[in-house]
């Protein structure tokens, strides 16, 4: 007489249910490992770049930063054009201002400022850059502002005085002393907080290329 076929028991097929969601488990704990280590190494090289490209933009402005002592006097009582460093700060005005809309009515000359504020988005420190495409009278006000470098620990700015041999952490062309002359060269020391948690020092310096004023 012909058996008839075995079915599973209900104790087997828990037991398979069991082991499948067990290993169901583990693919998806596995590919959201995969997925948190990637967007970590994606935020983490999205600020080593931003960093990076903050230092190559601040130093090819301060290179082709300018004085000049052609203006209007009528207009201006002090020299419009100017470079101020204090701090963890910097207004200067520069030769490299880029015209972004066709025709506009603007030179290659501009007020720029690099400064470190609270972020109000993330709450930390930020670099903010704000430029003012037209010369004028108020270099510190008005323009625009714009975040360039997050997670930002700290700037340090130094100027190297040809004449002291030294670097100074001040520098400014409305004093006396600075009166007619740039620093030759500047340093800039940014610190950034990486994604792992490491703080990164991204250095560099800008060879400033005028140094005195133009007359023209």
């Amino acid at each position: 007489m012909a058996r008839a076929p075995r079915g599973f028991s209900l104790l087997e097929v828990m037991i398979a249910i069991a082991i499948t969601a067990v290993i169901g488990a583990m693919v998806a704990g596995a590919y959201q490992q995969i997925d948190h280590a990637a967007s970590g190494a994606r935020e983490q090289g999205e600020r080593y770049a931003g960093a990076r490209l903050a230092m190559t933009r601040m130093a090819r402005e301060l290179s082709m930063a300018f004085v000049s002592e052609h203006y209007d006097r009528a207009r201006f009582r002090d020299r419009p054009t100017l470079f101020k460093g204090e701090g963890d700060q910097v207004l200067f005005t520069t030769m490299a201002h880029v015209r972004l809309v066709q025709d506009a009515k603007e030179s290659d000359q501009a007020v720029v400022e690099y400064l470190v504020e609270r972020d109000p988005v993330g709450g930390e420190d930020a670099l903010f850059r704000r430029e003012k495409a037209r010369i004028d009278d108020e270099p510190d006000r008005g323009g625009r502002k714009d975040l360039v470098a997050s997670h930002v620990k700290s700037l340090s700015l130094r100027y190297w005085d040809q004449k002291r041999k030294e670097w100074v952490r001040n520098w400014s062309t409305r004093t006396p002393e600075k009166l007619n002359e740039l620093p030759t060269r500047v340093r800039v020391e940014l610190e950034v907080k990486l994604a792992d948690g490491r703080i990164e020092k991204f250095t560099t310096q800008a060879r400033v290329a005028i140094t005195t004023p133009l007359e023209f």
